[in-house]
């Protein structure tokens, strides 16, 4: 071997056409192709495009061409492109849908837009590799409930915002979830998405074109053909409906410092409810009989403090009915930690006032309500200061007996979560002299101050719609701030108190002991979508590795080309 053939092989250049005696010539950068650039200028524009069907904009059409238009600028590329051009369709969706973060920090706001961007790059990459199956078209909606599946548990417990369904708790797919949960509405309206784009691909051929808007003219109105009850049900000697009062006393000033005059909203509290006890006294209202206070509405520990609690009491007895209290207390155990709870607190008049049974927060919020790795983080960043103890998590479901009402209670961004709201109207997970029994009504105590007039309080308003929808269950929502309100189990509203104000509502609501097909076949659709999804993707990984091989036999593929990502 020759001085300069052994200099080209120690660098990897035998193969080199030329490479004797003569310098090889610099590799050239690959340039993005105008059609490339194209694509990932879509795939934004639809990522930006799509947070407009989500409120508080609620252009809810918008949906289904946005994911169109996300698919036509996913499908026919590699795999690593797809991941790629879907991350920038999440970034554009994230950074615009969960602005609201930027109450916390910008830093916080752009940390959580750019993890779970990559939840949408997973479903680029999907959407890319199974682009040469001709069922392709069904394996963009499985994809997007596996990526959802995925991102709702992961990482920290996951970040179930901005899910496809929750822009959907009001039109024709809505009721697509009393069948298979939130997942369902998902791969509803990613359907529509994914027929609306192959309409396009195969747009000179009619039959198939008029086959793909058919289809989608059916998953828009078979929705409606699904019953949606709204009647309640007296059945083992439980009343068929209850009249039930949601107060919203309301805050200093929204913002990160809502709670920095603690009594201040309790006393809001504990005024509301007696101006509620004095109207009904004067006969303008129904009398209620349970109440519903929201989260943070004492965050003094009534447990401890004897002010607080008698406050309390004294509201409690002025309206004369059970109170579910949101109220942070510490840890009996470890003082090291607090709880999120709801507190039944019953009135003087039943023999035993005071704290009955309670529900702790099963699913405390990273970062808002305990930090992760904390010795290491809480020196790098100030702001962890304001949560000096860490909130620990509950372990059983808040089913309890609220006056008539057996009711399952979820705190704040717990509405979220498929599994809380499921295991409340099943019983699972359920302790005590209720243990094994389901509820009948649901409520959502919440506190939004942080994020007022940022269109948060809106969009979680939209998961209790659709979360209604789900269970077939009346849902209470109180908050400290806005917004309050009624939804009824068909997701209609039945009144609200909006941002920034106080006030009450009463209302007669129906109890239901049926079980949704939804809350009967439980996580099985996601899971088998998922499974679905997975199977498509091997598939088509195996059938281009298979057509790879057969176009290097027959000697078409002399040189290892790139596959054409020009054309769609």
């Amino acid at each position: 071997m020759t001085g300069d053939d052994a200099l080209a092989h120690s660098e990897g250049l035998d193969d080199v056409p030329g490479v004797d005696g003569v310098a090889p010539e610099p590799r050239r950068r690959r340039v993005p192709s105008v059609t490339t650039m194209l694509r990932a200028a879509g795939s934004l524009f639809a990522g930006a495009l799509l947070v407009l069907s989500f409120p508080p904009y609620d252009v809810v059409w918008l949906a289904p061409p946005s994911l169109a238009l996300m698919t036509l600028c996913w499908h026919g590329v590699r795999a690593r492109t797809g991941f790629w051009l879907g991350f920038l369709s999440g970034f554009a969706f994230l950074a615009l849908h969960v602005q609201w973060m930027r109450v916390v920090g910008d830093d916080a706001w752009m940390l959580l837009t750019v993890v779970f961007a990559l939840f949408y790059g997973l479903v680029g990459a999907g959407v890319a590799a199974t682009s040469r199956l001709r069922l392709w078209w069904l394996a963009v909606p499985l994809t997007w409930v596996l990526s959802e599946a995925i991102r709702d548990r992961v990482p920290l417990g996951g970040f179930p915002w901005g899910r496809l369904a929750f822009g959907q708790t009001s039109t024709s797919l809505t009721p697509y979830a009393a069948i298979a949960g939130a997942p369902a509405v998902t791969f509803a309206v990613a359907l529509v998405g994914a027929l609306l784009a192959y309409a396009v691909v195969v747009r000179h051929d009619v039959r198939r074109v008029g086959a793909a808007l058919a289809a989608v003219a059916v998953v828009c109105t078979a929705g409606l053909l699904v019953p949606r009850p709204t009647d309640g049900q007296a059945t083992g000697g439980q009343p068929a409906t209850a009249v039930a009062a949601v107060v919203q006393g309301g805050v200093a000033e929204p913002g990160l410092d809502f709670l920095g005059e603690r009594e201040q909203v309790l006393k809001n509290h504990v005024a509301e409810t007696e101006r509620l006890a004095a109207d009904v006294a004067a006969g303008t209202v129904p009398a209620p009989e349970l109440v519903i206070w929201p989260e943070n509405s004492s965050d003094i520990d009534p447990l401890v403090d004897q002010g607080a609690s008698s406050r309390i009491q004294q509201a409690v007895d002025a309206v004369d009915v059970p109170v579910l209290v949101g109220a942070v207390v510490t840890k009996p155990d470890d003082p090291d930690y607090i709880w999120n709870t709801g507190i039944v607190w019953q009135p003087t008049s039943t023999g035993t006032p005071g704290p009955s049974d309670f529900y702790v927060k099963q699913h405390p919020v990273p970062f808002g309500e305990w930090i992760p790795f904390r010795s290491v983080l809480a020196q790098l960043i100030g702001r962890f200061d304001r949560i000096p103890r860490d909130f620990a998590p509950g372990s059983s479901t808040g089913v309890m007996q609220v006056g008539p009402a057996r009711l399952g209670d979820l705190i704040c961004f717990e509405v979220a979560y498929d599994e809380l709201g499921r295991a409340a109207v099943r019983g699972d997970g359920v302790q005590g002299e209720l243990a094994g029994q389901g509820a009948r009504i649901l409520a959502v105590q919440t506190n939004n101050a942080t994020y007022n007039l940022t269109g948060q309080p809106q969009q979680q308003l939209a998961m209790s719609r659709l979360r209604a929808v789900e269970h077939g269950r009346a849902v209470l929502i109180a908050s400290t701030s806005g917004i309050t309100a009624i939804v009824r189990p068909d997701g209609s509203l039945d009144g609200e108190i909006g941002e920034l104000a106080s006030g009450y509502l009463v209302r007669t609501v129906p109890l239901r002991d049926d079980l949704t097909v939804s809350d009967r076949v439980g996580a099985v659709p996601e899971l088998l979508a998922a499974a679905a999804a997975i199977v498509l993707w091997v598939t088509a990984v195996a059938a281009g590795r298979g057509g790879r091989r057969r176009e290097t036999a027959s000697g078409d593929v002399g040189s290892g080309a790139p596959r054409n990502e020009e054309t769609p």
